[in-house]
């Protein structure tokens, strides 16, 4: 993608930061303009590449600038943050933007893709969902804590605790104060209303999931349900910002670190970088795989590499792998467009 024109935009609440360059090289102007005016001033430079980093608000005006005509790039900010020179402000910011584009021009870093409206709707309800979801486990946590200040001691599980707990309330014998009784009955309608709530952004994923036919499709693979397969689509599409499935995995952190020198080669750990939340589900789904792979009559060949793997390098380094081998399949069903063909080949 070569232009004569390119537009870097250092994205922000009010006051953004727009570089132009001419012939790839020289920046003819860098300049602040203000949010209410950053579209008519882009409007001026018809033709021209736009890059910017994948931040907040870059999928919103991604589609406001490709719907005006415009070529639109994103970069990751981790790319973006090596190339910037000098103290750290907005112009050296959109400064960085460029040399980063150059990069990404050369084949050296990858871009982006940026969401659709679907797509941030669906990783919207995740985010809520996750966050109902922590706030449970916070609350269920403090009620343990409270009662074990009065010498009880309560079941770990959720669904144990929200059992337990009304049955606390109605034993008129087990030493609890009138005022600790109407406490711990607040904490529990709360609890009650924070899991309905949980539960109802559970069944919308769910049936957003059998309405996708790219996520039916994910959800062929071992280890991917409905809350994988959503959050997959929700994340990368079509998958189309990678150029193959080990980049996607590199992505998000399920390859390992490596330190190299001289002909030397070491590898680490998993980086852990990108996004957290799509590799916490890939390894959690991954583990529900090999808790389960010793228990088939009739194992497969990827059960007996499963199997193998396990034994070797110990259960969680096995649930890692099978969570990067997931992810590469995930991207090649969504690039291809095909359907899952079952697991003979492991290697």
């Amino acid at each position: 993608m070569k232009t004569s024109k390119l537009i870097a935009i250092d994205l922000a609440k009010d006051i953004f930061q727009l570089a132009v360059t001419c012939s790839g090289s020289k920046v003819t102007s860098n300049k602040a303009v203000k949010r209410k005016n950053l579209l008519t001033k882009v409007l001026q430079h018809i033709g021209a590449v736009i890059v910017m980093e994948a931040c907040g608000g870059a999928n919103y005006w991604s589609r406001l600038f490709t719907g005006a005509g415009f070529d639109v790039v994103l970069l990751s900010p981790q790319h973006v943050k090596r190339f910037r020179a000098g103290q750290k402000n907005d112009a050296n910011d959109v400064l960085a933007i460029i040399t980063a584009y150059n990069e990404y021009l050369a084949g050296r870093i990858p871009r982006v893709e940026a969401k659709s409206i679907e797509q941030q709707d669906m990783q919207c309800i995740h985010r809520i969902r996750t966050q109902i979801d922590r706030n449970v486990t916070a609350l269920g946590n403090q009620i343990r804590g409270l009662l074990a200040e009065y010498g009880i001691v309560m079941p770990k599980t959720k669904a144990a605790l929200a059992k337990a707990v009304p049955e606390l309330l109605e034993d008129s014998e087990n030493g609890l104060s009138f005022k600790f009784r109407e406490l711990l009955d607040d904490l529990n309608e709360e609890l009650k209303r924070l899991t309905e709530r949980l539960n109802e952004y559970t069944r919308k994923i769910k049936l957003a999931a059998h309405q996708q036919e790219a996520a039916k499709r994910l959800m062929e693979l071992e280890g991917v349900g409905e809350i994988t397969a959503t959050a997959l689509v929700a994340s990368i599409g079509n998958g189309s910002a990678y150029q193959n499935g080990r980049q996607f995995s590199a992505s998000i952190g399920l390859t390992p670190r490596q330190h190299s020198s001289g002909g030397i080669s070491k590898l680490y750990g998993i980086t852990r970088i990108g996004d957290s939340y799509l590799r916490s589900l890939l390894v959690h789904g991954a583990r529900s795989v090999l808790s389960k792979v010793d228990k088939k009559v009739n194992p497969n060949e990827k059960s007996v590499w499963l199997i193998n793997l396990k034994t070797r390098i110990g259960f969680n380094k096995a649930a890692v792998a099978l969570a990067n081998k997931t992810a590469r399949t995930a991207w090649a069903l969504l690039s291809t467009g095909e359907s899952y063909r079952g697991a003979n080949a492991c290697h």
